[in-house]
């Protein structure tokens, strides 16, 4: 068996790896890339025994949704696919609507990641519905993934505000579709789709009661955090498990290159890490392992998982205690291999890997991270186990240029949505959002991690991973997530009771 994995883009092109890394074919002087969300790498191609295990019952259905929300031009619309949850439990005609914000990927994938609305729904008498992207799984513009990513121009409607458009159109239809004016919806939604659900809660506060965005980094623009947070708590997950696993980690990347000059010597390094194809450099192979590492301090769950791979519990541990485990004098690339081979071939059913291949349609992150989503990343040479490196602005909108021969607007998130000062901008002016965090997950750094006010709730756990709260329960879920899940319910369940009384209120006016 090969494992095929995701190539989908980064979110920065910083000269390593992703949530959230990409294979843009950029100039050699930008190559290495950075993380995003759910980039290369991040998948085994989808095994269907695997398929689908929690179950959850939805029907799919399509919406017709304009191209170009914010003009008056006669553009072609297209059809935007969502998931609706069984309507038995549904306290219709005025019940809550759960309504997951679409992250950028094949929402029935994210569907059947998120079982904690599905198990949820029903304790409150909620519809759930799951809205898609566009631009990613079936809700293609312009008929076809071809022409929607055909070019710059084709692509211009791949933005946030469009997104959000979408969905708050989508939700107003749907309600009045089912004569449901007047049910409350909360919104949810993690890493992305956190960011998406945390925005739409403030962009359109008259549609949703509430949101719980659960591993969003709306603050990883500009120079809001440190660029170097995302690496430097990848790295501190592995240095928390073993010092001698994190140097070994460190030193790794120069005897990469050491082991990787010329034809001959790609071709051996191909062979020792089972590659299905030759490598035509050495930073294919950084950004592979790169990926592995980034992705390890993401679901690094405390129970065995397949969210991106099957995975033991606690892999990180899992990971190091590979590569402490061999004698004195071993060659230090077997052990690197040795120990990232717990993220890409846990099972020990893949007999070469694949650089190239994106099962779950992602490739649509590329343009965004070259338009408006540019999170900048570096790597510190103190605190980071990866490569030393400052972000370039110039070098990474020089990348952008070449591939779409469109300018980034780095600015333009913080313009739109805010983030400076973000206490005093959501204290005035947000209300009913949770921000949920596991501090394990590298993205946790670009979150909100305290309380803004009684209503903009920050929940963070010390060992919790990539929005773990979301993910469905298990028999071992340990202790902090169960308490952290009670809470998530108490503040939604508040919500939507201030709802409805508010409402009483006006009918007795």
């Amino acid at each position: 068996m090969r494992l095929r994995t995701v190539s989908i883009t980064l979110l920065l092109l910083i000269p390593l790896l992703s949530i959230l890394p990409v294979s843009l074919p950029l100039p050699v002087s930008s190559a290495r890339r950075s993380p995003r969300f759910l980039g290369d790498f991040a998948f085994s191609r989808p095994d269907p025994s695997r398929q689908r295990k929690a179950s959850y019952q939805y029907e799919t259905r399509y919406f017709q949704q304009r191209l170009d929300h914010f003009s008056f031009a006669e553009l072609p619309s297209f059809q935007q696919r969502y998931l609706v949850g069984p309507s038995d439990h549904w306290a219709r005609p005025a019940g809550p609507i759960f309504f997951y914000c679409g992250n950028e990927g094949d929402i029935e994938w994210f569907a059947s990641n998120t079982g904690f609305v599905w198990e949820i729904a029903p304790l409150s008498s909620a519809l759930v519905v799951f809205a898609e992207h566009r631009y990613y799984g079936e809700s293609m513009p312009y008929g076809s993934k071809d022409k929607a990513y055909e070019n710059a121009q084709s692509l211009s409607y791949l933005t946030t505000e469009q997104a959000l458009a979408d969905f708050a159109v989508l939700l107003t239809d749907l309600k009045r579709n089912l004569s449901a004016e007047d049910s409350p919806v909360v919104l949810f939604g993690g890493s992305y789709g956190g960011m998406m659900a945390a925005w739409m809660r403030l962009k359109y506060p008259h549609v949703a009661v509430g949101a719980l965005a659960s591993s969003a980094p709306i603050l990883q623009f500009e120079d809001i955090v440190p660029p170097e947070t995302f690496y430097d708590i990848v790295s501190s997950d592995f240095r928390r498990e073993s010092v001698s696993c994190f140097k070994a980690i460190k030193e790794s990347w120069n005897a990469l290159e050491d082991q990787g000059q010329g034809h001959d010597n790609l071709v051996n390094l191909s062979r020792k890490f089972c590659l299905c194809r030759d490598l035509n450099n050495t930073t294919e192979l950084s950004n592979w392992l790169s990926s592995a590492y980034s992705y390890l301090a993401m679901v690094d769950y405390p129970y065995p998982s397949d969210f991106l791979m099957p995975l033991p519990a606690n892999p990180i541990k899992e990971v190091c205690g590979k590569i402490d485990s061999y004698p004195d004098g071993t060659d230090l690339l077997d052990r690197i291999f040795a120990g990232v081979s717990i993220y890409y071939n846990y099972t020990g059913t893949v007999d070469c890997f694949d650089l190239a291949d994106d099962p779950h349609g992602m490739s649509g992150w590329d343009w965004q991270a070259c338009t408006e989503m540019v999170m900048p990343m570096s790597s510190s040479q103190e605190n980071s186990m990866f490569p030393t490196y400052n972000f370039s602005y110039a070098a990474y909108q020089d990348g952008c240029v070449h591939n779409y021969g469109v300018r980034p607007r780095p600015r333009w998130i913080t313009t739109e949505f805010g983030g400076h000062d973000i206490r005093t901008a959501l204290n005035k002016f947000g209300s009913n959002i949770i921000f949920s965090n596991g501090l394990l997950d590298p993205w946790s750094g670009g979150s909100v991690l305290q309380n803004i006010s009684e209503s903009i709730i920050a929940l963070v756990t010390e060992l919790g991973a990539h929005h773990i709260d979301l993910r469905p329960s298990t028999d071992e879920d340990p202790d902090w997530l169960i308490e952290q899940r009670k809470s998530e319910i108490s503040l939604i369940r508040g919500w939507i009771y201030d709802y409805y009384q508010e409402k009483v209120a006006s009918f007795s006016v």
